[in-house]
This record gives structure tokens, C-alpha cells and sequence, in this order.
């Protein structure tokens, strides 16, 4: 038997609303959810909850990281300026497809605000069962990693 994904999660009080909806998700795809807050819609900074998520993919101890956050911009901003992070604001399943398929992303980032729960899930879906395809991206990641 296959170990289970393990995804770091975080999000601030803006993205809490859409907590129950990416476990829902994260369930139904038999991933491990690694929980890094929050647990409330008490009012807090969401750098100090996405650090925690970052550091765990980092790390190894988790392959992907969900970011929530109001908009989602200020988390995937935060996330794409770690090493190693490749991070993606989501508002649609190509979205989703092509940020694996094209740009190898391991950071996924929703907005509470603007994305519906039933599309947060699609995408989970279609991030968490695309792959690399590697070849030109490939290619254009190296370029990316070598301009940084």
C-alpha cells in the first residue's frame, strides 16, 4: 500500500470559511492534511500561517501546501518568494491542470472571498492528479530558477 500525499495547509481568518471545503477535498483524494492554522475567523496575519505551510514543503515533510487567504494574492505573493516554491492563486480547473502539468507548482493559493467552495474542490482535484511533463518546461523552470 502507497503512503498517503501529505499537504501542509494553512490559512488566515479571511480564508477560514473555505477550511471545511479543502478538507472535504482533501478527504475525498486520500490526502494527509497537515493542519497550520488557523482555527478561527478571529483576526490574524496570514505570513505567519503560510510560513508554516511553506516550511513544510521546504522541508519534506509535505509534497504540496494549500494557501487560503481573502483574495488569495497575498498568500501565493508571500509563497513565490521562497526557494524552491512554486506557487499558484487558482480560479479554475485549467488553472489548476496547467500549473502542475507546465510549471511543476507544489503551492495552490484560493481567495475565501472570490472562489466558491465547489470550484475549490475541482481544482484540488485537478491539481492534486496532474504531473510534471517536464521537456520544455522543464527547460523554462530552469531559466526561472537560474534568474532568482
Amino acid at each position: 500500500m502507497s503512503k498517503p500525499l501529505k499537504v501542509a495547509f494553512a490559512t488566515d481568518h479571511a480564508g477560514y470559511p473555505l477550511r471545511q471545503a479543502v478538507f472535504e477535498a482533501c478527504d475525498d483524494l486520500k490526502v494527509e492534511l497537515i493542519d497550520c492554522g488557523t482555527d478561527s475567523t478571529e483576526s490574524v496575519d496570514y505570513p505567519d500561517y503560510a510560513l508554516k505551510a511553506l516550511k513544510a514543503v521546504q522541508t519534506g515533510k509535505a509534497s504540496f501546501a494549500i494557501l487560503l487567504c481573502g483574495s488569495g494574492v497575498g498568500v501565493s505573493i508571500m509563497a513565490n518568494r521562497y526557494k524552491e516554491i512554486r506557487a499558484v492563486l487558482c480560479h479554475t480547473e485549467l488553472e489548476a491542470d496547467y500549473s502542475r502539468k507546465h510549471n511543476n507548482a507544489n503551492v495552490i493559493c484560493f481567495g475565501a472571498d472570490v472562489t466558491a467552495a465547489k470550484i475549490v474542490k475541482r481544482c484540488l482535484q485537478c491539481f492534486f492528479n496532474s504531473s510534471f511533463e517536464a521537456g520544455r518546461h522543464q527547460r523554462r523552470l530552469d531559466k526561472i530558477n537560474s534568474y532568482c
